[in-house]
């Protein structure tokens, strides 16, 4: 009788970016493989100085890893404290019961909140793959979520990660649903709030399916990779901050539902009260005001549609004890005139500076939120916020709030500008009647936004803009010559991104 093959590889650290999933690389022919019945994409238990991982199998061949080796990702190297040469054990990983519940939502049954706390932690263990959470997200969409589901949903997800507690009862925050270029009201809107003496601890994101999330525009100003006591020392001393919610382990869950749902480029209405409140609750937040732009080629594109996903977002605020109010706001077309990081900030810095060249309704949409939420205070009268929020703006405290609070997360940085630009001009003279968001967002996609800060699209000719041929209808930025023509390939063929009415 001989002894089994020990399930024990040597590490070797190949440098392999799969963000956040943990994937080992082991040759085709291992011994531990053929041992175990192991195959490709299989889901195997690593093990390494008292720290264990679930990771996808992947194989390779000769050449890359000697025999006895394994290679890991970076996310599961860096999670596992390895070290090169180091000795890990591979072996079966136990039987993850939640998926039996994950199957049951995919033919149509609605889960418990036990069921789906189990799938959220299993999901934040890594014991799910990007498999099984895109089965999960699918399962999810289009209105299979009911209200109940909802609540419990987002519930879990607040319990995955941590909590913070400012000590205080009012906790300001906002949120916009997003569909809607350019709409960078956020920075605006937390140096106006934080400059009357709220507290806004702002945890924004990065971009999911649009050319620019808040925390890749606000990166162009300042730091956001803070952790959550880099944080607290920022809003303890401005009242408020704008930092990338994914650095901070708020929700964690979330995080890693994102990843997956911006490859699937699906944002499903259910998945979207879950995530927007679990980061608001998360954070601290006992009153939160939620943008929705509706327009045809927003996200939202219907009152109807606005109306149910406030009823879901209030209803599920009010169960988890948060104040939840919705604001629906015009979504025809792009905010602002840039879009994209570095465009985006140039604009939210010129209002915030009262420059007389301001995108006028990036500040009056910035006023309208400010005004809001300003109102959850129980000091302003109803009606009252947006005169007090023009004030703070018009005075100047806001632009010197907001330099405070770059300043406190390392230090305000200079706006790039990008090396390659095309002008698109009209074809025709006359009104223009209508903007595609999506596709205009996709050009700014196609140029490199939102990897590359300095790319997008200059927009210069709002609904309502009188045009004649040749004028200058919108620019494209991109950070290098292939990008610029990726960009402009794909406006070849599209046609009526910008609508004109020949008069």
């Amino acid at each position: 009788m001989t002894d089994r093959p020990q399930p024990i590889l040597k590490l070797r650290r190949l440098g392999i970016d799969t963000y956040k999933e943990a994937v080992i690389y082991m040759r085709e022919d291992c011994h531990v493989c053929r041992a175990e019945g192991f195959e490709v994409q299989a889901r195997v238990l690593v093990s390494l100085n008292g720290k264990s991982l679930t990771a996808t199998l992947n194989m390779v061949r000769d050449g890359l890893l000697e025999q006895g080796e394994a290679g890991l990702s970076e996310h599961a190297w860096k999670n596992l404290d390895a070290k090169e040469g180091d000795q890990t054990h591979v072996s079966h990983p136990p039987p993850v019961h939640s998926l039996s519940y994950m199957r049951s939502k995919i033919y149509g049954n609605a889960l418990q909140a036990d069921q789906l706390q189990a799938i959220v932690n299993d999901i934040v263990a890594g014991r799910y793959s990007d498999i099984h959470i895109s089965s999960f997200l699918t399962a999810c969409a289009g209105g299979r979520l009911n209200e109940q589901e909802i609540v419990h949903l987002t519930r879990a997800m607040v319990e995955s990660g941590e909590r913070l507690d400012w000590g205080k009862e009012l906790v300001v925050d906002k949120h916009c649903v997003g569909g809607l270029p350019g709409n960078r009201t956020t920075p605006i809107v937390v140096a106006i709030v934080a400059a009357h003496g709220l507290t806004m601890p702002k945890t924004s994101s990065r971009a999911i399916t649009s050319p620019a999330g808040t925390a890749d525009t606000m990166e162009v100003l300042a730091p956001v990779d803070l952790d959550v006591p880099a944080m607290r020392k920022v809003v303890e001393k401005e009242n408020g901050c704008v930092v990338w919610g994914g650095s901070v382990s708020l929700s964690p869950a979330d995080d890693l539902l994102i990843r997956v749902e911006k490859a699937l480029d699906l944002d499903s209405e259910g998945q979207l009260v879950a995530s927007v409140l679990s980061k608001k609750i998360a954070a601290g937040s006992s009153h939160v005001l939620i943008d929705v732009p509706v327009g045809p080629t927003a996200k939202i594109r219907s009152m109807e549609m606005a109306e149910a996903l406030a009823r879901y977002l209030e209803q599920t605020g009010a169960a988890l004890g948060i104040g939840v109010r919705v604001h629906t706001s015009d979504g025809s077309q792009p905010v602002g005139r840039g879009i994209g990081p570095a465009l985006e900030a140039r604009d939210l810095v010129a209002v915030l500076k009262n420059n007389k060249d301001a995108p006028q309704d990036l500040r009056d949409r910035a006023l309208d939120l400010s005004g809001h939420i300003l109102e959850f205070s129980p000091d302003v009268k109803t009606g009252e916020g947006r005169t007090l929020a023009t004030d703070i703006l018009d005075s100047g405290k806001a632009w010197a709030k907001f330099q405070a609070i770059c300043e406190a997360q390392g230090g305000m940085r200079d706006i790039p500008q990008s090396p390659y630009t095309q002008i698109i001009e009209a074809n025709k003279g006359g009104q223009v009647t209508e903007i595609d968001n999506r596709r205009i967002a996709r050009v700014a996609k196609l140029a490199g936004a939102p990897a590359d800060k300095v790319a997008g699209v200059d927009l210069h000719t709002p609904v309502g803009t009188k045009t004649e041929t040749g004028q200058p209808l919108f620019t494209v930025h991109a950070e290098s010559p292939g990008e610029l023509d990726y960009a402009l390939n794909y406006l070849e063929g599209e046609d009526g991104i910008i609508k004109i009415k020949e008069e």
